[in-house]
């Protein structure tokens, strides 16, 4: 059975809930991710050119193969909204072996 880690949890924000959809849509559809949760709104808070800022954002929780993610980060590079994404990867370290076996199944192949 293979370990745990080979699975990854990536997260990201939006500024809107189309914007948070169509990026979880596009990851699944292009099989860079077996499952994408949107999420919000939140209210971010962060430093940006030199000023605070405040502002309202959705979070996209993404689940993918470890293998996969430098595919899914260079794609959602490529059509998010930001000029510099949070796109934040974090090892899977336990859970439901047949849903890890899933999202491993479902990212393997391209679309």
């Amino acid at each position: 059975m293979p370990q745990s880690a080979d699975t990854v949890r990536v997260e990201t924000t939006v500024d809107g809930r189309e914007a948070a959809e169509r990026l979880a849509a596009s990851v699944v559809e292009h099989r860079l991710a077996a499952c994408a949760q949107v999420g919000g709104p939140i209210r971010s808070f962060y430093r940006w050119e030199g000023a605070v800022q405040a502002d309202e954002e959705w979070t996209v929780v993404i689940k993918t193969a470890a293998a996969r993610l430098p595919d899914l980060t260079a794609h959602l590079v490529d059509i998010h909204p930001y000029d510099v994404p949070e796109i934040v990867a974090v090892p899977v370290t336990g859970g439901n072996p047949a849903y890890l076996d899933w999202v491993r199944e479902e990212t393997a192949g391209t679309a």
